[in-house]
């Protein structure tokens, strides 16, 4: 017979469970998270104390209660005694942050990324510079618990390798090992796809808060897609679940993708083809340039507005089909398709209600993000706290507070 959990493992799973829900819901009181967490009010004191001692709560009055009388102590993270590292590496940018408990940015970089500088070495080189800049500026006694970074590609999920990376022309490159052996910092680097990340963030901490099953589709110059299943990430088996934008919605006569297939969403639905449709140069991506298009539109230009109708159109199909098969509660438009969504929201719902089965879409929601351009990073944070939420106390023992790296290094 197969023993049970040790009274340590227990534990060590509530300390993790207590902190998991202060990080993402804020200050929470003793009642309710033993409410949440089914334990006793000792129980909870005892785990509230052992996270305090070790600086990662701590107890407060609540603000603004509007009660009369003595209000109750309410837990909250401490932001600034444990932190990750997080990084979203764009087609065009890369932006770094450092993030406390509790999901709030205690520090940030960012720099553009041109076509000659898009390469693995190059990104990584940029990575520990603005690494070794972001961990300086930490103060005395505070400790990486993790580190975390998004990558507009197709990402295996257990070792960081990125597949494929069509608009930063990358392919097999090995970049979370690349990057945990140049930041030195004795911490692994956790790597997701932009768009998954980007779903976890608004699951987590926008559009889709409390949504246990969410699709989020992401826009920039292609389109990818991260899908939230039972209040998990699905990931598919290696990690590649979600490539949305590959999803063939015009097998005949289709537009040319960058994967080799014709006829994808990306390709029908993505910024080239609205930027084209619109007569706009095409190389001038970018949330501007789709936001422009959409402007126009709404002041008449005929060709902005057949354009958007026709981006909306295909998006509209494939939203369809992607509710019919993943009978989604909520989809969350972030990115440039935040600006299409806007801009052709009621092409979308009627290739929606034209498409999609009737039960599948009684109670569906279309909403836009509402973390804007940091959804990546905020997701690629969140990944990187899965160590301390874990196991809280194992995290700062002295084997994961490694020497910091230099700027440049």
């Amino acid at each position: 017979m197969k023993a049970g959990p040790s009274q340590e493992e227990i534990r060590r799973h509530n300390l993790g469970t207590l902190l998991r829900h202060v990080h993402i819901d804020g200050a929470l009181s003793r009642a309710v998270l033993a409410d949440r967490m089914g334990l006793n009010r000792s129980t909870i004191l005892g785990l509230v104390s052992e996270l305090t001692s070790a600086g990662l709560v701590r107890e407060e009055l609540p603000r603004d209660t509007g009660r009369a009388g003595r209000p109750s102590l309410v837990v909250r993270s401490e932001h600034d005694r444990a932190y990750v590292l997080a990084f979203d590496v764009g087609v065009d940018r890369l932006t770094a942050a450092r993030v406390g408990l509790g999901g709030v940015f205690l520090d940030r970089r960012a720099t553009p990324l041109s076509p000659g500088h898009r390469g693995v070495a190059e990104v990584t080189a940029v990575i520990a510079d603005f690494a070794g800049q972001l961990t300086a500026s930490a103060r005395q006694g505070t400790v990486c618990v993790g580190v975390g970074a998004a990558v507009r590609g197709l990402v295996r999920g257990p070792d960081g390798l990125v597949r494929a990376a069509f608009h930063l022309g990358w392919e097999d490159e090995e970049f979370g090992a690349d990057l945990t052996r140049r930041l030195d910092l004795g911490l692994p680097v956790a790597v997701g796809n932009e768009a998954s990340l980007g779903a976890l963030a608004e699951h987590l901490r926008g559009a889709g808060t409390g949504c246990q099953d969410l699709l989020y589709l992401h826009g920039d110059i292609g389109i990818g897609g991260g899908v939230i299943s039972g209040g998990r990430l699905l990931g598919g088996d290696t990690g590649y679940g979600g490539e949305v934008g590959h999803l063939v919605v015009n097998p005949r006569g289709g537009r040319p993708c960058g994967c080799g297939a014709r006829g994808c969403l990306e390709a029908e639905a993505g910024e080239r083809a609205l930027l084209e449709g619109a007569r706009r140069d095409p190389s001038a991506t970018g949330r501007e340039a789709v936001r422009a298009v959409v402007e126009a539109a709404d002041r008449g230009d005929i060709a902005a507005r057949a354009a958007l109708h026709d981006v909306g159109d295909w998006l509209g199909i494939g939203v369809a089909s992607l509710v019919n098969v993943l009978n989604p509660r909520t989809v969350v438009f972030g990115g440039t398709l935040r600006e299409v969504y806007l801009g052709s929201a009621a092409q979308i719902r009627s290739r929606v209600n034209t498409h999609a089965l009737t039960p599948s879409r009684e109670n569906l929601r279309l909403r836009v993000g509402e973390l804007g351009d940091d959804a990546a990073l905020v997701g690629a944070a969140e990944l990187a706290f899965s160590r301390i939420l874990d196991g809280p106390l194992e995290a700062l023992a002295p084997t994961g507070a490694a020497p910091q790296p230099q700027a440049g290094r």
